[in-house]
């Protein structure tokens, strides 16, 4: 399979040396200052660029006929434009705010716990989410689709806040620290205990390996699709 990958920083080569473990090959390394490639030479794209490039490198993949695979996270503004070009050019389309196949089953994990927790009102829900302090956006992704899996399972909550939370507001916590690859925690406390979920990344190899595995995955196939399909899970 031949690859692109759209962003090459820190993912983009740890994805690199993933997929060419597992046979592949990248034949375009693009950063955000780079246009002076042809998209059509590879057979799917992977894009861990930057916000401000994500929703261009999409478009440009979908428009030629390229599967592509997104990570970056803070350009979602743009991801229903992404869905109608997709659809629109019959393309193939994956975004996840974590690659990681461990945090998708945790994405579940969670899920389950906010729809047991929904007839508890004496719990109060908050999140911590810990990354190196380069990730530019927060919360994380990750964050924001797990505080979104707890207010679609769970009516007590209707939104999530950086801020001090009103009672139907979910708290996260942003932590920037060096050399962190991601953690996130969920606590459910009430006056007599305290509930708790974690997840934790040791490095990037979790993430890296899971947008590979995507991009195997998807190339072949049309529509929009999530990690949930890509693991058949949920």
């Amino acid at each position: 399979m031949k690859i692109a990958l759209l962003g090459y920083g820190k993912m983009g080569k740890a994805i690199e040396a993933i997929a060419i473990d597992r046979g592949h090959s990248i034949v375009i390394k693009a950063n955000a200052d780079t246009d002076d490639y042809d998209i059509t030479e590879a057979d799917v794209a992977i894009d861990f660029s930057v916000p401000s490039s994500a929703f261009k490198n999409i478009s440009k993949c979908l428009s030629n006929g390229v599967p592509v695979i997104s990570g970056t996270t803070g350009w979602l503004q743009d991801y229903d434009k992404a869905v109608e070009l997709c659809n629109a050019n019959e393309g193939a389309f994956i975004y996840a705010s974590n690659f990681s196949l461990g945090v998708n089953l945790f994405f579940e994990l969670n899920r389950v716990l906010a729809n047991l927790m929904k007839g508890q009102p004496q719990y109060q829900v908050s999140m911590e989410e810990i990354h190196h302090t380069q990730k530019l956006d927060a919360p994380s992704g990750t964050a924001i689709t797990l505080a979104e899996g707890i207010i679609d399972n769970n009516s007590t909550f209707n939104n999530w806040t950086l801020e001090a939370p009103q009672e139907d507001q979910i708290q996260i916590e942003a932590k920037r620290i060096a050399d962190v690859p991601g953690t996130h925690i969920i606590n459910y406390d009430s006056e007599i205990d305290s509930i708790q979920i974690s997840h934790t990344a040791h490095n990037r190899q979790g993430f890296a390996l899971g947008a590979v595995i995507a991009a195997e995955w998807i190339v072949g196939k049309k529509g929009v699709f999530s990690m949930k399909n890509v693991l058949n899970i949920g």
